[in-house]
């Protein structure tokens, strides 16, 4: 399945139908009077988080979504039909956004979230409905409310506990496909990743979500390389963990580009939880795993962790130190939660 995070979708729930104008004429009735019945009510256009999808491929072949109007009042007090609703489904992390595509109409984080976009027009009354003492046989009747056109956008952001980032080939796809049953593409290329991949990984029998996203490259806030529209991706994540390719001449300066480019892209990323990881250390000697580590970590300002996804080697204590910020992460954002066990670093 190809994979879509962005959809432009035009919607229009249903009008409302027309109240009759109507008289009761029947063989020896001596009473007649209005009868004319009330429109139905016009269909809603509802968004639906469902379980299954992780991509909005769905909405590129069909983009046109309208409700059923309802259906006119009839003679002898009959309402008309109300119009079918209309549900777009959607996978959970689904951003809502108007237009201009700034203005966030709904965020939809939970599995089974419904949201209205467009109430249909409700239906208009009957001449029965005016009839009053002093006015015993109206001849009028209201028309039914039109229905509500708008073009919306939708914007899948990945729901993920953990984000990696990178630099092209820093080793993202090759420590996802590691440490999971996912199957990125992986080679000795820059861009094999050109779209996010979700994994789920285990340690110490706990289970969390990896999502990898396209690497960045100095500038790609304005557009270069695949930019960083994937960022979104890792929004939602409560940890970061920044690989870096400890082959690379400069590790330093990889490090402040992939920070730089957080800071330019905003959304709190760089205040996020991160983990900064030296990574494919079984191409280096002692001596070069001790001068690059230390560059990166007087970069970065604090302790960084090597690993070699190829080799294997430390990354079963990454994924403990990921374990223990994601712990870290959920208590905080708990208030109410009891704090029996202070954190210490791995």
């Amino acid at each position: 399945m190809k994979f879509l995070d962005l959809a432009r979708v035009y919607i229009r729930s249903g009008g409302g139908g027309n109240g009759a104008v109507s008289f009761r004429r029947e063989k020896y009735i001596e009473y007649g009077g209005p009868d004319g019945g009330n429109g139905g009510r016009g269909g809603d256009v509802i968004v639906e988080t469902v379980d299954g999808l992780n991509t909005l491929i769905d909405f590129r072949y069909q983009q046109h979504f309208f409700a059923k109007s309802g259906q006119g009042g009839m003679g002898r007090q009959r309402t008309g039909k109300d119009g079918d609703d209309i549900v777009l489904r959607v996978p959970v992390g689904t951003e809502i956004l108007d237009e201009d595509q700034e203005t966030v109409i709904a965020d939809l984080t939970e599995l089974g979230q419904r949201v209205v976009l467009a109430k249909g027009g409700n239906g208009g009354f009957g001449n029965q409905h005016f009839k009053s003492a002093t006015n015993q046989a109206p001849r009028r009747a209201n028309p039914g409310q039109p229905g509500v056109e708008r073009t919306i956008w939708l914007r899948l952001k990945l729901i993920a506990d953990v984000g990696l980032l990178g630099l092209p080939n820093a080793g993202k796809s090759t420590f996802l496909s590691v440490t999971s049953n996912a199957r990125p593409k992986i080679a000795d290329y820059p861009f094999t990743t050109l779209v996010p991949n979700l994994g789920v990984v285990g340690v110490d029998g706990v289970e969390f979500v990896v999502a990898d996203i396209p690497g960045l490259i100095e500038g790609a806030h304005e557009g270069r390389g695949i930019g960083d529209r994937f960022l979104g991706h890792v929004e939602r994540s409560g940890a970061l963990l920044h690989l870096v390719d400890g082959t690379s001449a400069d590790v330093a300066e990889d490090y402040r580009i992939i920070v730089g480019e957080l800071e330019e892209y905003g959304g709190g990323l760089v205040e996020k939880p991160r983990l900064t990881v030296l990574n494919k250390v079984d191409a280096l000697d002692e001596d070069e795993l001790a001068e690059r580590r230390a560059a990166l970590e007087a970069a970065s300002g604090g302790e960084v962790m090597t690993m070699s996804g190829v080799a294997g080697t430390g990354v079963t204590e990454v994924l403990r130190a990921l374990r223990v910020l994601i712990n870290r992460e959920a208590a905080a954002s708990e208030p109410d939660a009891a704090d029996d066990e202070p954190w210490t670093p791995v």
